[in-house]
């Protein structure tokens, strides 16, 4: 990795000239650098670079890491990430840091001083700046941000250094704000984790005496730490969102995040508000071995499968619905703040799966209840949506001929790709195994993160079009629209022209920078006139206050080319 020589003919060539001072000063830095133990160690391990040579030298130190289980759901399994952390030791506490994130992503990269890039063994792990004068070519700064754009996760030391004692404590100086203008530039996430370590006092005597002859010892130190473990401590994700349009100027705003990083380290809350982790994924294999175990119910055009899941107990099948949904709703400003979106219902509905069998993953779901079934046998409390919506009496034959559709959605990375009309074939499919069925409904909603003019805009439009004639169901907590905003939105629209309304719809949300969202469009277009109603629309307190609007479908007025598309099998019956 060095010797000596190098070391001195590079740093300090004017040795040369004095024969002795320079013997005797090798002789010295020998020992200090521990020169003969990392010969060795390179000749045992000349082989071994990247993760392999990190978890080699750690086992060399016989050094470890604590945390908690629940901690390192923190780490997300995929998406782009910043992570900063403090650099107690200056050494194996980077080595540490490593190993830990690689347990979770393979993707990651170091942001380190380009002084490290001479240990060659570790340069398949880093992406170089110059943390000593901040002046960092530019390409590598494309390099870093293209990895994080590339859905990449870096980890960055924003002291450059290791820290040094201070009258409140072992910390780091003065942070860099590379790691803020790259989260800024690629609207990355931040993570911050706290590593708690300290090297020996001698060391911080010497930093106060002098910072350059400290930083020769820290090999020494770094031996010191053998047979220690480092308690690790990772914080909530900060989302770009919450610290963008911070006011402060930058160099603050390190600061703060500074600050945040060691207040978690002590267990306080941070100073930004952070986003609860997701779960990680399940094992791919435990997953598709859970699949197959269910009923196939169909197939899409490229090969996707269509399964039905009952809930039987602990499952990865669940487990992962539960944390695609979170994913899902999150990315649109909804979700449930939890690890994983599973609640009681999900234990007696059904599933609809869209999996894929290439990648081994869930594409989507929906849940399905039949409403028959369940209010039977537990009344209308069995429902989902008599948690949000008081039903009338006369709901009752809409029940008992009905299937309640729900926490229908797409993972994120195959959105765009037909994935939820592809779900709408599996609904077709199980409508043919149970063709008593005639009225599909449940909740669809819209972020909360919309502008509340767009929200009152969506709500006028879906009660002038698709309002019911029946008063069968009402919100617990309904979104009220003022009589002047119901004045105001009336002069927008003609009122019995749908099809230009629905333009002047796109084009008033296009203004706010919203669209419509997708199952709406959806369900708008699914029946003849009289098929589809709204029945109410109401504040669902926990999904993130999204806006939620009861929909009621029936299916004997699906239009023509729908009932062909989605039911092939009743127009081939109806032909015949």
């Amino acid at each position: 990795m060095f010797t000596v020589d190098e070391v001195v003919a590079k740093n300090i060539p004017q040795l040369q000239k004095h024969p002795v001072l320079s013997s005797c000063t090798k002789v010295a830095l020998r020992r200090l650098l521990h020169e003969k133990e990392f010969i060795e160690f390179e000749e045992k391990y000349p082989h071994l670079s990247g993760l392999d040579f990190v978890e080699q030298v750690l086992d060399y130190f016989n050094f470890s890491y604590t945390i908690s289980d629940r901690e390192l759901e923190r780490i997300p399994s995929s998406g782009r990430c910043v992570i900063i952390a403090n650099h107690p030791i200056g050494s194996l506490d980077g080595m540490a840091l490593i190993k830990l994130v690689s347990e979770i992503r393979k993707d990651f990269k170091v942001v380190a001083n380009e002084l490290l890039m001479t240990v060659k063994q570790m340069q398949s792990l880093l992406l170089p700046v110059n943390n000593m004068n901040g002046q960092t070519a530019r390409e590598n700064i494309k390099r870093i941000q293209n990895h994080l754009r590339n859905e990449g996760i870096i980890i960055i030391f924003p002291a450059g250094e290791v820290s040094r004692l201070k009258p409140s404590g072992i910390k780091d100086g003065e942070w860099n704000s590379g790691f803020l203008k790259l989260a800024q530039a690629t609207e990355s996430p931040i993570l911050p984790i706290h590593i708690k370590g300290k090297n020996s006092w001698s060391f911080y005597f010497l930093s106060m005496l002098s910072k350059p002859l400290s930083t020769l010892f820290l090999v020494t130190e770094m031996f010191k730490q053998q047979e220690k473990s480092l308690p690790i401590k990772i914080g909530e994700m900060i989302p770009y969102e919450n610290f963008k349009g911070n006011q402060l100027k930058p160099k603050e705003k390190v600061r703060l995040f500074q600050r945040h990083l060691y207040r978690i380290g002590k267990n306080k809350k941070g100073c930004f508000t952070t986003e609860s982790a997701i779960a990680h994924p399940e094992h791919k294999q435990d997953l598709q071995n859970a699949i197959m175990a269910c009923e196939k119910i169909g197939q899409t055009s490229d090969k996707k499968d269509i399964y039905l899941y009952k809930f039987d107990g602990s499952s990865p099948i669940m487990r992962e619905i539960g944390r695609l949904r979170e994913i899902s709703f999150r990315a649109v400003g909804e979700g449930s703040g939890s690890r994983r979106d599973i609640d009681k219902y999900d234990a007696y509905y059904e599933h609809l799966i869209l999996w894929d069998a290439v990648d081994l993953e869930i594409v989507g779901a929906y849940r399905l209840g039949n409403t028959d079934k369940i209010v039977s046998e537990q009344t209308q409390k069995g429902l989902y949506t008599h948690s949000l919506f008081n039903y009338e009496q006369a709901m009752q034959p809409y029940f008992s001929q009905g299937l309640e559709l729900g926490r229908s959605f797409v993972q994120p990375k195959y959105w765009g790709r037909r994935s939820l009309d592809y779900l709408w074939y599996g609904i077709g499919a199980y409508l043919g195994k149970n063709p008593s069925i005639r009225y599909l409904f449940g909740p669809v909603s819209m972020s909360n993160t919309m502008p509340k003019a767009a929200k009152d805009l969506m709500v006028y439009f879906y009660k002038l079009y698709f309002s019911s004639s029946n008063d069968i169901a009402s919100s617990k907590q309904p979104y009220h629209l003022s009589n002047d905003i119901i004045s105001e939105l009336s002069q927008a629209f003609i009122g019995n022209d749908y099809k230009e309304d629905f333009v002047t719809l796109k084009s008033m949300l296009a203004n706010m920078g919203v669209s419509i969202p997708t199952l709406y469009k959806q369900y708008s277009e699914l029946c003849e006139p009289g098929g589809v109603e709204f029945l109410d629309f109401g504040v669902d307190p926990d999904f993130a206050d999204c806006i939620d609007g009861l929909v009621l479908v029936d299916i004997t007025k699906l239009k023509s080319a729908k009932k062909a598309r989605y039911l092939p099998d009743q127009v081939s019956e109806n032909a015949a």
